[in-house]
C-alpha cells in the first residue's frame, strides 16, 4: 500500500554534533523510502532543520518562514547509505596498496568520496592507525566533514597471518599469547573503539590461522569491556566455531561452500550479524569483463585516473582471465550469493558492507552502489537490499539516530532521479546528498 503521511511535528529537535552549516530545507513532493523496510510513501514532503528530520508531511506541506523549498516531484528520497565494513588509508590514489597510505590527507579524501557518493556513515573495519580516533573526535566536534567514522581501530591478527596487506606496525595488533590479546583489546577499549576486528582466515593454507585460544580470549575480553567482535571469515567450520564461541558479527560471507541449515540456525539463535561483501571476490575479475558501468562517469570519477590506467593497461584482461585464482573467485562469489539468500530467508540479521578501500577495485563510494545491485542479483528485493544498507546497518552499528528517515533522526539522505525499487541501479542517479542536514558538494554524475 502506497500512501502519504499527515503532518508530523517534532517537539524537540536534537542538534548534537551537527555542523554550523546545516540547512533548513523542505524537500517537497518526493517518493520516500524511509529505511525501515515499510511501504514506500508517495507525494511526501520532508523538512530538514538543525541537522535533523524536523517534520514529514504531504505534497503541499507549507514551508516554515525562512526555510528554503526544493520542489522534488518525481524524485525519490532514501536514507544515506551506511557501510558496516569498509576501510580507510590503505591505498595510494585508490590504486596501490601501501603501508605509507594511512595519512590525514588520504583518509579525509576517502571520507569525502564516500560522502559524495551517498555513503554518509562507514565502519573502518581494522588496519587503522590511531589517527582514526583523532579524526573521529574532530568529526564529533563538527570540525571535519566526510562520511561519519565508526572504527574497529587497528584490529587483531596473528604474527605472519592475515590480512595479506602491506601495513605499518602501528596499524594492526598481532598478539602471540592470550595475555597479549587481552591487552590489545584493553587498549582498543581505552580508545573507545566501536568494535573489535579479528582475522581468523588461513588464506587457503598460505598463512597461519588464528588459534581458538587467541580469538576466544579476544571475544571474552571484548565482551567484558562492553565491545562486540567482528570476524573476518571464509571457511564454514571457522564460522560455525566462532558463532559457538560468541562472536557478534561475521564480517564477510562464508564463501568456501554453501552453508548448511545448522549454521543458519546457529547464527539466528545467537543473534549474530551476517555481512556479505560481494565486492571482495567480484573485484578480482569483473573489470576484465568490461561491464557497462565502467563506461559511466559515475564509475570513472570514483576509480580515479591511476586505477583506470591499471584496468586499461596492455595485458590486464589476459592476465586476469589467465590467472588460476580467477575461477576460485568466481566460485566463491556464487557461494557468497547463495549464502546471503539462505541466511536472509532463514531470518538472520543481514547487514551491508563491501570491504571498499581494502585493495584496488574495491572503490570507496562506487562499490556500495554495486553491492546493492549484487544483493538484488542474489535474490533480495531492492527494498530488502536498501533496508540492509540503511536501517538494519544503523542497528548493527548501534547508531539508531540514523538509517531511517523519521522525525528526530539525523538528516542523512539521498535524493535520486529515479526509483531504485524499479531498478536498484537508480541509487546511482544522485541529485543531492544531505549529511547532518548539510548539502554535500560535488555529487557524482549519473551512472547506471
Amino acid at each position: 500500500m502506497r500512501f502519504w503521511v499527515g503532518l508530523v511535528l517534532v517537539g524537540v529537535v536534537l542538534g548534537a554534533g551537527v555542523g554550523a552549516d546545516a540547512q533548513a530545507v523542505l524537500l517537497r513532493d518526493v517518493r520516500l523510502i524511509d529505511g525501515s523496510g515499510g511501504p514506500v510513501r508517495e507525494h511526501v514532503s520532508v523538512l530538514l532543520r538543525d541537522g535533523r528530520v524536523a517534520a514529514i508531511g504531504g505534497a503541499k506541506m507549507a514551508a516554515p518562514k525562512g526555510v528554503a523549498v526544493r520542489e522534488m516531484a518525481g524524485k525519490t528520497v532514501m536514507p544515506g547509505i551506511i557501510s558496516a565494513h569498509s576501510h580507510l588509508g590503505l591505498m595510494l590514489e585508490d590504486a596501490e596498496p601501501s603501508a605509507a597510505a594511512y595519512t590525514r590527507e588520504n583518509v579525509t579524501a576517502a571520507l569525502r568520496q564516500y560522502e559524495r557518493y551517498g555513503v554518509t556513515t562507514m565502519m573502518s573495519m581494522g588496519l587503522n592507525r590511531d589517527l582514526v580516533y583523532t579524526l573521529r573526535d574532530e568529526q564529533r566536534a563538527g570540525r571535519l566533514d566526510g562520511a561519519t567514522i565508526f572504527t574497529a581501530g587497528r584490529g587483531i591478527g596473528v604474527p605472519g597471518g592475515a590480512p595479506p596487506l602491506p601495513a605499518a606496525p602501528d596499524q594492526i595488533y598481532r598478539p602471540k599469547t592470550e595475555a597479549e590479546a587481552r591487552a590489545d583489546v584493553d587498549e582498543l577499549a581505552e580508545h573507545h573503539a566501536d568494535m573489535v576486528k579479528i582475522w581468523v582466515d588461513k588464506l587457503h593454507g598460505n598463512v597461519p590461522a588464528m588459534s581458538p585460544v587467541i580469538y576466544k580470549a579476544v571475544i571474552q575480553e571484548a565482551h567484558r569491556r562492553g565491545l562486540r567482535v567482528a570476524a573476518h571469515v571464509y571457511y564454514l567450520d571457522d564460522a560455525r566455531q566462532l558463532v559457538a564461541d560468541g562472536v557478534d558479527v561475521l564480517a564477510h560471507s562464508v564463501r568456501e561452500q554453501v552453508v548448511d541449515d545448522g549454521l543458519v540456525q546457529a547464527v539466528k539463535a545467537h543473534h549474530v550479524w551476517y555481512v556479505p561483501t560481494f565486492t571482495v571476490d567480484e573485484s578480482a575479475f569483473v573489470y576484465a569483463e568490461r561491464p557497462e558501468f565502467m563506461g559511466t562517469e559515475f564509475f570513472k570519477e570514483a576509480a580515479g585516473p591511476k586505477l583506470l590506467a591499471r584496468f586499461d593497461a596492455a595485458g590486464y584482461v589476459e592476465k586476469i582471465k589467465g590467472d588460476p585464482q580467477t575461477a576460485g573467485h568466481e566460485r566463491d562469489l556464487k557461494n557468497d550469493q547463495a549464502n546471503l539468500k539462505k541466511m536472509f530467508d532463514g531470518g538472520v540479521q543481514v547487514g551491508f558492507g563491501t570491504d571498499s578501500g581494502a585493495s584496488p577495485g574495491r572503490i570507496p563510494g562506487f562499490s556500495e552502489h554495486r553491492e546493492l545491485e549484487m544483493m538484488v542479483k542474489a535474490g533480495l528485493t531492492p527494498m530488502q537490499a536498501i533496508t540492509a544498507a540503511t536501517g538494519m546497518n544503523a542497528r548493527l552499528l548501534r547508531a539508531e539516530d540514523r538509517g531511517v528517515i523519521a522525525v528526530g533522526k539525523r538528516a542523512d539522505l539521498l535524493v535520486l532521479d529515479g526509483d531504485p525499487l524499479v531498478d536498484i541501479r537508480n541509487t546511482r542517479r544522485i541529485v543531492a546528498v544531505y549529511h547532518d542536514g548539510r548539502s554535500v558538494e560535488g555529487v557524482p554524475p549519473f551512472g547506471r
